[in-house]
């Protein structure tokens, strides 16, 4: 499937991380596009009907949001998880991504 980045921020987002996390980021990403909706835990997760969980583990657990849109793959908002419970905000900022690329 091919993949999409839904605006820079996110690219500036993976680049301010640690090298060694960039790399999983990147290698997490290739697993997304090679296995689509088949890639299962522990490097995705459900969060509603059509909002996903992309996670990188490592000494930055990663998080990244993204979603299937027109047989593409969308990565919609990242952050670095510091808490056992996602943030609302980051789950708001998804959401808000999600529903403007439903505009498209």
């Amino acid at each position: 499937m091919e993949i999409h980045l839904y605006d820079v921020s996110l690219e500036k987002f993976i680049k301010s991380l640690q090298k060694p996390t960039i790399a999983k980021v990147l290698r997490t990403i290739d697993l997304l596009e090679k296995f689509g909706q088949k890639l299962g835990p522990p490097h995705t997760k459900k969060i509603s009907a059509r909002l996903f969980e992309l996670r990188i583990h490592g000494k930055q657990e990663v998080r990244i949001f993204y979603s299937f849109h027109k047989s593409q793959i969308f990565l919609l908002h990242g952050f670095v998880k510091k808490s056992q419970k996602i943030p609302q905000k980051e789950i708001k900022a998804a959401f808000q991504k999600l529903k403007l690329l439903d505009r498209v």
